[in-house]
């Protein structure tokens, strides 16, 4: 009987065992499916972050486009702005010369005005021709001189 009485208890202990390891089995388990339950809601969450994300990078596409072609013609816009500049700052210099090459044969011909002789009225209009044109010039390079700055 004592063979029988200790089988028993070994048996005893040994359900024992197996319910606790049960017991601490079905807690892991259940951790385990708490655990997916919230792996389930972040994989959802990432999902939805990752779609909008998708829209949000196709509108950033789209308005950069459109940023791409508005700067395009501005470019495009500028750069005529800028040969007509150019065309009208060369055309201003053509006229520049001209009026120097006036005032020049002017002042050539104003030491001899200068002369003691008897004034003519052809003279005096050419002498006041050259101031005003010297003036013009005067003028015209200020201007100039403005706009290059």
């Amino acid at each position: 009987m004592t063979i029988t009485l200790i089988a028993d208890a070994l048996v005893a202990c040994l359900l024992v065992a197996t319910i606790i390891t049960c017991f601490v089995l079905s807690k892991r388990i259940e951790r385990l499916k708490a655990d997916e339950s919230a792996m389930r809601q972040t994989i959802g969450a990432l999902i939805s972050a990752t779609d909008t994300a998708e829209r949000a990078i196709a509108g950033l596409k789209l308005t950069l486009g459109d940023c791409d072609r508005t700067l395009a013609e501005r470019l495009q816009t500028a750069e005529r702005y800028a040969a007509d500049l150019a065309q009208q700052i060369e055309a201003g210099q053509v006229v520049m010369e001209r009026i120097s090459q006036i005032v020049s044969a002017a002042s050539m011909v104003a030491p001899k005005a200068a002369e003691p002789a008897p004034e003519k009225p052809a003279l005096s209009r050419m002498a006041s021709a050259a101031d005003a044109a010297a003036a013009i010039r005067a003028r015209a390079a200020r201007r100039l001189e403005g706009q290059a700055a």
